[in-house]
């Protein structure tokens, strides 16, 4: 068997195909963060979702160093104790996966099958990007930044290093950092170990893990994460649009408590003060609305006050009079842009960018 086999475009289920066997080691390896994990400010980094594209990578953070090379005045290589020593940053940020409620698509894009579970928000700390940048020296032809990290792999027939690459003026103005620890405490491997980029309101395929090396070219990137990859198409031939900032999203922890297979929740009549969070990386999220009865009426959610970091989520709660019977439980947001969640987000091969409005179903006894 040759890497060419491998040579092909992402593939659509059939009509009723189930998931398949590639699409469930790809679970398997992966994981979402359980939705009653959103009561949590900040994620624990054990329920933050999680997607690794090859192998976790063998790194030893006492060996590390990053270099920045390409389109600059002086080309720099970084050991983790010379990045410590230029100061320490900290942001609270909210990474959503590109394809996060990609399973839910009919017809299903066969990938990493996602529901609504990948995200997880953690506080980030390293130095900024464009301090980096800045201290190489930009040169007047810089174009794009292009970030590698060490994890290696073959994707559609093409063997490579998992790269991303931002524009200059994207790079310096998202205030993307550095980062060598997530809440307080070393990266965790399946995180980034020993240090990865972390891009405020951008999709998490931007926020390069296992970061070895920071290149300025005087070019757009094509590379196959930027020019193949992450696209936003309506047909195989579509050149499609870049996936790039977190559309607005809201969602509730299920109330009460579930059954086993189905996940459908069961709660008592009375009052039930539904709690969830809403993000964007665009705004600030303005508006949370919820309904109770499958969309056909809307009530506005009761918001909590926007931290010090706009692109993190933002926590909303609202008090249902449950009475008995069955409800479908809907809801979405709005950020300060006027980007509005959609009940039905439009498709796409990849299935990126999938906002469509969370539905809980839930039995009032």
């Amino acid at each position: 068997m040759s890497i060419e086999q491998f040579s092909v475009r992402g593939r659509l289920a059939d009509t009723g195909e189930g998931i398949t066997a590639d699409e469930l080691q790809l679970a398997a390896r992966n994981h979402g963060m359980p939705l009653e994990g959103l009561r949590y400010d900040v994620t624990p980094p054990g329920l933050h979702y999680v997607l690794v594209h090859y192998d976790i990578p063998a790194t030893n953070a006492a060996t590390w160093s990053l270099t920045v090379d390409g389109c600059v005045e002086q080309p720099l290589s970084f050991s983790l104790t010379h990045l410590r020593a230029m100061g320490r940053r900290t942001v609270r940020v909210t990474l959503e996966c590109a394809g996060n409620g990609r399973a839910a698509l009919q017809p299903r894009p066969i990938s990493q099958p996602w529901l609504n579970e990948a995200v997880g928000t953690a506080e980030w700390t390293g130095v900024l990007l464009s301090d980096l940048l800045r201290a190489a020296g930009i040169r007047a032809d810089a174009v794009d930044v292009v970030f590698t990290g060490a994890d290696h792999g073959v994707e559609r027939g093409v063997e490579q290093d998992y790269q991303r690459g931002l524009s200059v003026t994207e790079a310096i103005d998202s205030g993307a950092i550095v980062a060598w620890e997530m809440n307080g405490q070393p990266l965790p491997p399946q995180h980034g170990y020993p240090l990865r980029l972390v891009v405020p309101g951008w999709y998490g395929m931007a926020s390069v893990k296992w970061l070895r090396s920071i290149e300025l070219i005087d070019h757009e990137f094509t590379g196959f994460q930027n020019a193949v990859a992450y696209r936003i198409r309506k047909t195989a031939d579509d050149p499609g649009e870049p996936v790039t900032r977190i559309e607005p999203r809201a969602l509730l922890i299920p109330p009460g408590f579930p059954d086993f297979m189905s996940r459908h929740r069961f709660v008592a009549a009375g009052t039930v003060t539904l709690h969830g969070r809403a993000w964007s990386g665009w705004a600030p999220i303005e508006r949370v609305e919820l309904s109770v009865d499958a969309g056909v009426s809307w009530h506005p959610a009761k918001m909590d006050a926007v931290g010090n970091d706009e692109l993190a989520w933002r926590s909303f709660s609202y008090d249902w009079d449950a009475t008995p019977g069955e409800h479908v439980l809907t809801v979405r947001a709005a950020d300060a842009s006027g980007r509005e969640q959609p009940i039905e987000a439009e498709w796409n091969r990849g299935g990126f960018a999938n906002n469509t409005a969370q539905r809980i179903t839930v039995l009032v006894t």
